[in-house]
């Protein structure tokens, strides 16, 4: 069975790219003397897998880490030992044997906080709610397999829970959205709201993700 981490991403951490993360978590798994397995071939690198990746800009509690530890330190001493080695912002909160596999990771919920200067504008909240409650919301999306760059998706089957809560100069989402095969990223459903809610069109938007679950509605770890 392979190992995880638990870590947390804040601050200026999150703009730290996903390559740069992984760089990151290998120079610290030798810093802190801890062994882990390596690949293979001619040119063997520390291998870490992140089984899914956080976008630059958003900040998490739930971010989570594959790797196989060999040796140099305990289950339980790792969180500490890389700790004193992690930039600022990153933060590791637990290590444990994987139980479910990447398969079963099927949700991710997401707070999405939305700014508005002046106050959030009247009537958006309903606005917003109306929207997410569509039979169907279709949205471009670009595609690298795509020979336009572009594809059509529907939001709504991606959407497993969307609640909209207004807050004097904030409008709150807290999204639960399906992660993989296919995934839905939150500022695809922020597109939509500028797109076909204009006047609830937000000033500032920052993303947290808060939860990774499986297909019960359950912590995958």
């Amino acid at each position: 069975m392979a190992d995880r981490l638990l870590f947390s991403k804040a601050g200026t951490a999150r703009y730290i790219s996903h390559l740069d993360l992984m760089r990151t978590f290998q120079r610290a798994f030798a810093r802190a003397g801890i062994s882990i397995k390596h690949t293979e071939g001619f040119h063997p690198h520390p291998f870490v897998s992140i089984p899914l990746p956080l976008s630059v800009g958003f900040s998490s509690q739930c971010e989570v880490l594959e790797f196989g530890l060999t040796g140099g330190a305990e289950r339980e001493e790792v969180p500490a030992r890389l700790n004193a080695a992690m930039p600022s912002g990153i933060t590791v909160h637990r290590c444990y044997e994987a139980e479910k596999p990447v398969k079963q990771l099927t949700y991710v919920n997401y707070i999405v906080t939305m700014e508005y200067d002046p106050g959030a504008p009247f009537g958006a909240e309903r606005a917003i709610r109306d929207l997410l409650a569509r039979e169907s919301l279709v949205m471009d999306k670009r595609s690298k397999k795509a020979k336009s760059g572009v594809v059509q998706v529907d939001l709504i089957p991606l959407i497993a829970k969307a609640t909209v809560e207004e807050r004097r100069d904030t409008i709150a989402l807290d999204l639960v959205l399906r992660a993989q095969n296919p995934g839905l990223n939150p500022e695809l459903v922020v597109a939509a709201i500028r797109t076909h809610c204009p006047q609830a069109a937000p000033d500032f938007v920052s993303f947290h993700r808060r939860a990774v679950l499986d297909g019960k509605m359950e912590p995958w770890e």
